[in-house]
């Protein structure tokens, strides 16, 4: 395995002695998203607002990028457009509605602009079917998607403070939901499309960000059973014998996360987004924030809390 050994495994780069800086940069950063987010809001993609939906099938296979530079060209904002069935169908989303009251005719004179914008002359599109899609429909699936963040990071804490210690826990928690803090506040910040694939991405970041930290915590509990040394000394070399590890998983997952935001077409691109960031962000909180949390406070870890239980005590007295 030494091919795949970036950083020699008996490296001892301090990272502790630079824990206030990263701990207060991580935390100003953390402030930096809330307030963005409070200030700006996210710009809300039709999956969020509401807006109108369109059905076309075209007489050949279309191009999803061409269909929606036309539809940007017409003058609508931010078209989400799809396949589904065969390459020949297309699904339009737009943010755009009818004006409260104005019936059928209005959805289907927006139906026919689109048809119009998106069709070439050699390929004509045909309206299948048209609708509005309520704004009822938004704020279910955001108070869902809330949720689900809610389901995923209870279930984290409780299996971390299972398979490790609650200390651990609450220092993974508190890393990773800064993690995905900073992920949104970027979308405030940049006010990119943010949508269900972006709300996916920011999940699978969370579930990205935890793996690390467990691995290197994994670490952290095996050398404070077998090390003779200070708690600072046990955290800084456990994150130094992870090292090779955590860059070389990150840097895998980066370039696959890349290839989907520059090949995956603009619906994926927001999801592909969030990913990149919540990678390099979840990269370094597990080398400089999440183990520095355990030397502070309430969080400080001991040998004590990391005794083996009774069930180990006969195998670890069998040790030299």
């Amino acid at each position: 395995m030494k091919p795949f050994n970036l950083i020699p495994y008996d490296s001892n780069y301090n990272f502790m002695r630079l824990r206030w800086v990263s701990l207060a940069l991580t935390a100003l950063l953390t402030l930096a998203a809330v307030g963005l987010i409070a200030a700006k809001g996210f710009n809300f993609a039709l999956d969020f607002t509401g807006g109108t939906g369109i059905e076309l099938r075209f007489a050949k296979p279309v191009e999803v990028e061409d269909v929606r530079r036309r539809l940007e060209k017409a003058g609508f904002e931010n078209p989400q457009v799809q396949t589904f069935g065969s390459g020949n169908d297309l699904l339009i989303r737009l943010q755009s509605k009818p004006p409260a009251g104005a019936g059928d005719d209005a959805t289907t004179s927006i139906a026919s602009q689109v048809q119009r914008a998106a069709s070439s002359a050699d390929n004509p599109g045909q309206v299948m079917s048209s609708e509005v899609v309520g704004a009822q429909v938004g704020k279910d699936l955001a108070i869902n998607g809330i949720w689900a963040l809610i389901f995923v990071v209870v279930g984290f804490l409780i299996y971390i403070s299972f398979r490790f210690e609650k200390k651990f826990a609450i220092a993974a928690i508190i890393t990773t939901l800064s993690d995905i803090t900073i992920v949104a506040g970027w979308f405030a910040l940049t006010q990119h499309e943010f949508d269900l694939t972006v709300l996916a991405g920011i999940l699978s970041v969370l579930g990205y960000s935890i793996n690390d930290k467990i691995v290197v915590f994994d670490r952290v509990r095996e050398n404070f059973r077998s090390m003779r040394a200070d708690p600072e000394t046990i955290l800084n070399k456990s994150i130094n014998q992870t090292l090779s590890r955590t860059i070389i998983v990150s840097f895998v997952a980066f370039l696959t996360v890349l290839a989907l935001y520059l090949y995956g077409g603009g619906s994926l691109q927001g999801m592909a987004e969030a990913q990149m960031i919540g990678i390099v962000l979840g990269t370094l909180s597990s080398i400089f924030a999440a183990c520095p949390l355990l030397t502070l406070g309430f969080l400080k870890v001991t040998k004590q809390d990391l005794m083996p239980k009774a069930k180990d005590e006969e195998a670890m007295a069998r040790r030299p």
